[in-house]
């Protein structure tokens, strides 16, 4: 199994070892991959989009040729997951502020989002969430978090807080505006690697 791991910026190394520790524990031989160019990403069985600063990502991934690899992947049915700032990239409408600052979007899952609901850095955060892919609570982190704000049909909601969503899902496609990348509890890395056929 190879998955991809945009590593344009953001949380690049977690991610590449929640990945490598989720393989580890299912027993399956595979490769994390970092994608910094277009070329890989149509070789990989599953692709993470990291956190990190939305509107800089789109535009690189652009620039890359890697939006259009990820358009495909998803189309062919390959599991893609998106954290944070990756929720945003799948998103079909990226909020006010994606539309003042003509953000680059995938447009890969029927939702809205809000990029910074929770606030600044300082707004950072962790809760015991209840995610329906999963059977017991989840310590989900929070920094500079972005939610979603609405939903089409089609969309299943995995996880709320407050009175946002913070998780969804769409076919193959994932979107958490938490970080499990940065926990020691691989379950949810470990549902998404599931999903590769």
């Amino acid at each position: 199994m190879r998955i991809a791991v945009v590593a344009i910026q953001g949380n690049v190394e977690e991610h590449i070892s929640a990945a490598e520790g989720t393989l580890k524990e299912m027993g399956l031989p595979g490769e994390v991959l970092p994608v910094r160019h277009s070329g890989t990403i149509p070789t990989c069985d599953a692709i993470i989009l990291p956190g990190g600063e939305s509107t800089t990502l789109g535009r690189l991934m652009a620039r890359e040729g890697i939006d259009v690899e990820i358009k495909e992947a998803a189309a062919a049915g390959k599991p893609i997951m998106g954290t944070c700032a990756g929720l945003v990239l799948l998103a079909k409408d990226g909020g006010d502020q994606a539309r003042r600052t003509g953000q680059h979007l995938l447009g890969l899952m029927d939702i809205s989002v809000d990029r910074n609901a929770f606030g600044g850095q300082r707004e950072s955060f962790e809760v015991s969430l209840e995610v329906s892919i999963l059977d017991s609570p989840y310590n989900a982190i929070f920094i500079r978090a972005p939610v979603i704000t609405g939903v089409k049909p089609g969309i299943e909601v995995l996880a709320s807080f407050d009175k946002y969503i913070v998780a969804a899902k769409q076919g193959n496609v994932i979107a958490l505006a938490f970080h499990p990348e940065l926990t020691e509890d691989f379950r949810i890395h470990r549902y998404f690697l599931g999903l590769v056929k």
